[in-house]
């Protein structure tokens, strides 16, 4: 039987966005669907108040083999066959993703933000398009405006044994409400320590510039291209906001008020440090004007 989990790494600043999203995922997805929270060691405390039936919290470091230490007070870890250079949180942040991928077990990984809430029914089938699982790619939406962007491909095709990338414009794989293939994941995982010789943890860790989303889809658009089975869109039902600037009420309730018919998610970005009350009152609103 097909499966799916979600998956969300988070600490303490965002926990009440996670709270926000672990009530709407309960709320929107089958009963059989498990969320998975993981957070750095400190913060287990403060989000076992989330534990449930069908949410599971787990530790960063519990994810992580034993070489690789936390830096007490810094959001870095070591890695103690390769301690230089250090790896930052936001590196761990997507080794952790990779590993529980794999190790869930589940057939389908989606990966959520935790400044994503669901906001319609999600099933399986939301994630799946003629058998082949939702693969998210904005063709030529990488440019020289993202340079960062331009670094994560790069890398992707080094680690994969690729060719460098060809210039600018690049696809763009990253998004803050993504769905993973477990087998995709598997073998892109054997790719890397076939390419490094490493294993594919260290890999990627040794790197100061390092894409989980990119990796992905270099691996699926330019390793197995036409192997792979997903389905290529360039929406993961996801409405979004990225900017930086915070939203106030009226542009909030604006901003949800343009939900996409298919889209089954809302993200305002943690980063627009919209206030707390603004989010919870704009989404309230969408809850009313649509119906599950």
């Amino acid at each position: 039987m097909t499966s799916f989990a979600v998956i969300t790494p988070s600490y303490a600043r965002d926990f009440e966005l996670c709270r926000d999203l672990n009530r709407s995922m309960l709320e929107w997805t089958p009963p059989e669907v498990d969320h998975h929270l993981i957070v750095p060691t400190r913060d287990l405390k403060l989000f076992d108040r989330l534990r449930g039936p069908r949410t599971r919290i787990r530790s960063v470091d519990e994810m992580l083999p034993r070489r690789i230490w936390s830096v007490p007070k810094t959001n870095a870890w070591l890695n103690l066959r390769h301690p230089y250079p250090p790896i930052r949180g936001w590196v761990a942040q997507q080794l952790v993703k990779l590993r529980a991928a794999a190790d869930l077990g589940a057939d389908v990984l989606v990966l959520a933000d935790s400044d994503v809430v669901f906001v319609r029914p999600v099933t399986l089938e939301t994630f799946r398009s003629d058998g082949s699982v939702r693969f998210y790619r904005s063709e030529n939406a990488v440019d020289a405006r993202l340079p960062r962007h331009v670094i994560w491909h790069e890398v992707a095709s080094r680690l994969l044994g690729l060719p460098p990338p060809r210039p600018p414009p690049l696809p763009d794989y990253i998004s803050a409400f993504n769905a993973w293939d477990r087998k995709i994941v598997l073998g892109l995982r054997d790719r890397i320590e076939e390419v490094t010789g490493r294993p594919w943890l260290d890999a990627i860790a040794a790197e100061l510039h390092v894409s989980e989303f990119i990796l992905y889809g270099v691996f699926v658009d330019r390793v197995l291209e036409e192997a792979a089975e997903v389905s290529a869109a360039d929406s993961m039902l996801c409405h979004s906001y990225w900017e930086a600037t915070p939203l106030a009420p009226a542009s909030a309730a604006g901003f949800v008020d343009a939900l996409g018919p298919e889209d089954v998610a809302v993200m305002i970005s943690a980063k627009s440090r919209t206030p707390l009350d603004v989010r919870r009152g704009a989404l309230s609103g969408l809850r009313r004007a649509v119906p599950g």
